[in-house]
């Protein structure tokens, strides 16, 4: 398969799943869309952290919160995107 191929699906995969898509209300329609795999895509890209401006990774990010929150059992080997390390303001 060529490469242009594999990008091509791996590009209609994402809008399937709600990922690439600009900044909207985040709905159960499209969390019931998530598998492993979808799930797995969508946090490598998280880790990747190689997005053309913060928000599409802030998106990635409120879309993997919900999946935690509404689909943990998809979330449990992502925590470490998700969890927030307290700080000290002062």
């Amino acid at each position: 398969m060529a490469v242009d191929s594999i990008h091509l699906k791996e590009t209609m995969a994402n809008k399937e799943i709600g990922l690439n898509c600009s900044p909207r209300k985040i709905t159960e329609e499209q969390l019931l869309k998530f598998d492993d795999q979808s799930t797995a895509r969508l946090a490598a890209r998280l880790e990747e952290e190689d997005y053309s401006s913060p928000f599409e990774s802030l998106n990635d990010w409120h879309l993997l919160r919900a999946l935690a929150i509404h689909r943990p059992e998809l979330t449990l080997n992502y925590h470490h995107l998700i969890d927030q390390e307290p700080f000290d303001e002062d």
